[in-house]
């Protein structure tokens, strides 16, 4: 399992691979996490809880990558990591939990900020293990 950050100019390109869905999302949501801030500086301290639905993978997919900036950005929570859970009835739903601090721009690092994420070169791939590609708009 591994996420890599490919080269663009002014948006971020994010490569995952995984040996399941499941684990796809994790890292996927590592991904997100450590493009806005350092995560290793982020405290277990409060949670909140979230979730994401789509009616396939890759709405699913793309609601997840919206959620978790709103979450870092919007509702200013620093996350440390996430636990959850994929449903896969009429569709697809995340039930997450989300384990971390009050943002503090300072001691989290604070690197950038994701606009939103785009159904633009989205990639999603379910053969031997996962993989995914998607474009960040920063």
């Amino acid at each position: 399992m591994s996420y890599k950050f490919l080269d663009h100019a002014t948006d971020a390109i994010i490569e995952v691979t995984a040996k399941d869905l499941k684990e796809a999302f994790s890292v996927t949501a590592d991904a997100v996490v450590n493009l806005t801030l350092d995560q290793d500086k982020v405290e277990e301290k409060e949670k909140k809880e979230f979730s994401a639905q789509g009616k396939d993978v890759r709405y699913l997919l793309f609601s997840w990558l919206e959620e978790i900036p709103f979450v870092l950005i919007t509702e200013g929570f620093a996350i440390k990591r996430i636990e959850f859970e994929i449903i896969e009835e009429n569709g697809y739903k995340i039930n997450a939990i989300a384990y971390g601090e009050p943002l503090d721009i300072h001691k989290h690092n604070f690197k950038v900020e994701i606009k939103a994420p785009t159904f633009y070169d989205m990639e999603i791939r379910q053969n031997d293990g996962v993989y995914m590609r998607f474009l960040l708009d920063l």
